[in-house]
């Protein structure tokens, strides 16, 4: 398989950080966005969570990328697309008045084109996740998928370090110096415009052109020469590419695995930051937006990228079956951080970073097992769809608890949502241990050859 001779290390560390900026900035940010504009905990997190619903719903569309086009001219569109969004949620953010945001009452309709803007942007991510995830499969070999997952699961979760540290870092140094909130996320959507802009000019450059990143039909038509694409070939192949995967051996438990092995952390996702920056007397921490940025930003950069990497290690070595286990098990640990914190609301910055330092790192241990499941059920035929039904079941398993997840917290506060979080862990432990039973224990594991 020729890559031009690029290596892995040119392109992966920077197409996955590209990968999740625009997932992190519609899903995250904009929580914090319009909490700190201050719009209410339930409309906020009702809203973010419908933002969820393009990669809910991409297997819709998701054979089309093995259809039609290469995987590597999917990723450089979707690119300019976003690019092109994120300059214009720079020009048309909304800025509702000081004493607006400080009744916590923001009307949601004010960031009507606001969320227009971050559906389109949803749409171009999904799709962008599509064929970058089918692209790594056919550009490496199953060792090496193994190999680089722990840089590839890192270099996205660094992006959610960036939405979440960096980006909220500038964002509260800003609000602190100006005491303007709309502002000071004008300029840091500026800075990501700009910054998500660069990168994609540099991977219409350095994104390697394997020689397995050609569409169906391009393989189907070199069989059969002067043969016409028809709309009946698209049709059919669309429907043969659902109908393979859910006759896949273990379908159903597969979902079940997808729906439930996050389940804790799609309550959490959504409570996190405005749990960091609420007050005392409603439960919170009363942390500055430019104190969650920090943290984040420093702390969780340097654990996260810890445990992807000895995540990636570790299962390269054990392979998935041996892994899958103990890395479950790791997600468990930033439920239990934030049981702490919501329960004895430390002050001393000690604590709390030593508490968001063992969150990162569970998840960049734990969330490696998860993606290198879904890469060995979508192994076979149509193994790119394959895997954006995998991801779509992902997204809907993060959807459907964060539509509900500010609610819930408003009627029970913080401490007892995340004890609630807490208790279900056990979901997640409990489909593990039915799902770890049906894994090649070979799969994964890397080869002395390799």
């Amino acid at each position: 398989m020729k890559t031009n001779k690029i290596s892995p290390l040119a392109w992966i560390p920077t197409l996955y950080f590209a990968q999740g900026i625009p997932y992190f900035i519609v899903n995250n940010i904009s929580v914090l966005m319009l909490a700190k504009m201050g719009v209410p905990n339930g409309k906020m997190a009702l809203f973010t969570s419908l933002l969820y619903l393009p990669w809910m719903i991409k297997p819709i569309w998701s054979p089309f990328i093995d259809i039609l086009k290469t995987k590597r001219w999917w990723i450089i569109s979707m690119q300019i697309i976003m690019s092109a969004a994120f300059i214009l949620l720079t020009l048309t953010i909304p800025h509702p008045d000081a004493a607006t945001i400080a009744s916590g009452n923001t009307p949601i309709s004010m960031f009507t084109i606001t969320l227009l803007l971050f559906i389109i942007t949803a749409f171009a991510s999904a799709t962008h996740d599509i064929a970058a995830d089918g692209f790594y499969m056919i550009a490496l070999n199953q060792s090496q998928q193994a190999a680089w997952v722990g840089w590839r699961s890192t270099f996205y979760r660094l992006s959610s370090i960036f939405g979440q540290g960096v980006l909220v870092w500038i964002a509260g140094t800003i609000e602190k110096n100006t005491a303007n909130i709309p502002l000071s996320w004008k300029i840091t959507l500026l800075v990501t415009a700009v910054l998500f802009t660069l990168i994609s000019l540099y991977h219409t450059f350095i994104i390697p052109k394997p020689q397995g990143d050609t569409s169906v039909l391009d393989i189907d038509n070199k069989k059969k020469e002067n043969t016409k694409i028809s709309a009946m070939d698209i049709i059919i192949e669309f429907g043969r590419t659902f109908k393979t995967y859910f006759m896949k051996p273990g379908v159903l438990l597969a979902i079940v695995f997808m729906l439930l092995y996050r389940l804790p952390e799609a309550f959490l996702i959504k409570m996190c930051t405005p749990f960091l920056v609420a007050s005392k007397e409603v439960g919170g921490l009363g942390l500055s937006t430019q104190d969650v940025g920090w943290i984040y930003g420093v702390v969780g950069v340097f654990f996260l990228t810890i445990g992807g990497i000895l995540g990636g290690t570790f299962a390269s070595k054990k392979g998935l079956k041996k892994s899958l286990w103990i890395m479950a098990t790791f997600m468990t640990l930033p439920c239990a951080t934030f049981v702490y914190l919501s329960m004895f609301q430390p002050t001393k910055t000690i604590a709390i970073c030593a508490s968001l330092a063992i969150e990162q790192f569970g998840y960049g241990f734990g969330f490696t097992a998860y993606m290198l499941y879904m890469m060995y059920f979508s192994e076979g035929e149509h193994k790119t769809s394959h895997y954006a039904i995998c991801t779509a079941f992902m997204a809907a398993s993060m959807l459907l608890p964060g539509m509900v997840a500010g609610y819930i917290q408003e009627v029970i506060g913080y401490k007892y949502f995340f004890i609630m979080v807490m208790i279900c862990c056990i979901a997640t432990l409990f489909v593990t241990y039915l799902v770890n039973k049906k894994i090649d224990p070979n799969y994964g594991i890397k080869k002395q050859t390799d």
